[in-house]
């Protein structure tokens, strides 16, 4: 996919990103949604059309008037976020910049929160870090790729798993360490599966 193609992006209070593909999706966002803190980096937010969401209690002053204030604390500000996406922007594609660095668990949390988009709400969302990218999907998913790039696969409940494009066989993995370090061996891959997966490429 092109990851221009993503028109939403939510900006997430982690390591705010330095590398050229998450700046330049940033760029060509229409709308970015920031979460409550990660307005700080409003000086290199491209798009006027800016949006912050959250309890607002590290939202500098000078930022409080582009808040939507969320009290209800039973979700992070980024699922929050993705609500009021999905309400009041009718996104294409949704991108998360920022929501790994910092604290590891919230990086799990957040790359796990991920899938809980594709499946529970049908967001079509894509996290972008300063190394690569994770893409939710289930079923049969082709995926561009260049040779020698490095792929990594997480398997949500899959029973069945089988890979054409990669350096070594895929199956239903267990654990999620032994679907990482997998390599593509041209410019497209495919997983055939029978449930929800997630896949890791660098750029």
């Amino acid at each position: 996919m092109s990851h221009k193609q993503s028109d939403i992006v939510i900006l997430a209070n982690g390591t705010f990103p330095t590398h050229p593909v998450p700046l330049d999706v940033l760029s060509h966002a229409r709308h970015v949604v920031c979460c409550d803190g990660a307005v700080s980096h409003i000086a290199s937010i491209p798009t006027k059309n800016i949006t912050v969401i959250g309890d607002g209690d590290s939202v500098p002053a000078e930022y409080r008037h582009l808040l939507i204030k969320v009290d209800e604390q039973e979700d992070n500000d980024l699922t929050k976020a993705t609500r009021y996406c999905l309400a009041h922007l009718s996104p294409q594609r949704i991108a998360y910049l920022g929501a790994t660095g910092e604290r590891e668990d919230h990086t799990i949390g957040n790359i796990a929160l991920l899938m809980r988009y594709y499946r529970q709400m049908g967001v079509e969302g894509t996290m972008l870090t300063d190394h690569g990218w994770f893409t939710p999907a289930q079923g049969t998913r082709t995926f561009d790729s260049v040779p020698g790039q490095q792929v990594s696969i997480f398997n949500f409940g899959c029973r069945h798993i089988v890979s054409e494009g990669l350096r070594w066989n895929s199956y239903a993995y267990d654990e999620w360490w032994q679907g990482t370090l997998n390599e593509a061996t041209g410019n497209s891959f495919t997983l055939h599966t029978d449930g929800y997966f997630m896949v890791y490429q660098t750029y």
